[in-house]
């Protein structure tokens, strides 16, 4: 059966990107495959929706980089949460959370 991809909605890139480094440093594609992995392939983010919004998360202090190389030798691009992104990364939760609750009460009402 084939997965179908879905939009993410505009913020959920951000969690989910913040998320997935707080588990430990990755380079863009390790970022982009664990998020389609933990997702079970619900959400497939392509390199242009990636690197713009790891670039404007990287001016907004939320990570920072370093130039390392990847498991096949190349050389890669790697980011990592920062304090300030961890607590961006609680406060998109804790916002999350709310709407996930109040999407499940509009859905669930008669």
């Amino acid at each position: 059966m084939a997965s179908q991809s879905s939009n993410l909605l505009q913020g959920t890139l951000d969690l989910l990107i913040l998320k997935t480094l707080a588990l430990g440093e990755l380079h863009g594609l390790g970022i982009s495959r664990r998020i389609e992995q933990v997702t079970q392939g619900t959400f497939q983010v392509k390199p242009g929706s990636l690197f713009p919004a790891l670039h404007r998360m990287e001016q907004a202090g939320w990570l920072s980089s370093f130039w390392g190389e990847s498991e096949n030798n190349r050389r890669a691009k790697y980011y990592r949460l920062t304090k300030s992104g961890q607590r961006q990364l609680d406060t998109e939760t804790k916002e999350w959370a709310r709407i996930a609750l109040a999407m499940t009460s509009a859905l669930e009402s008669n």
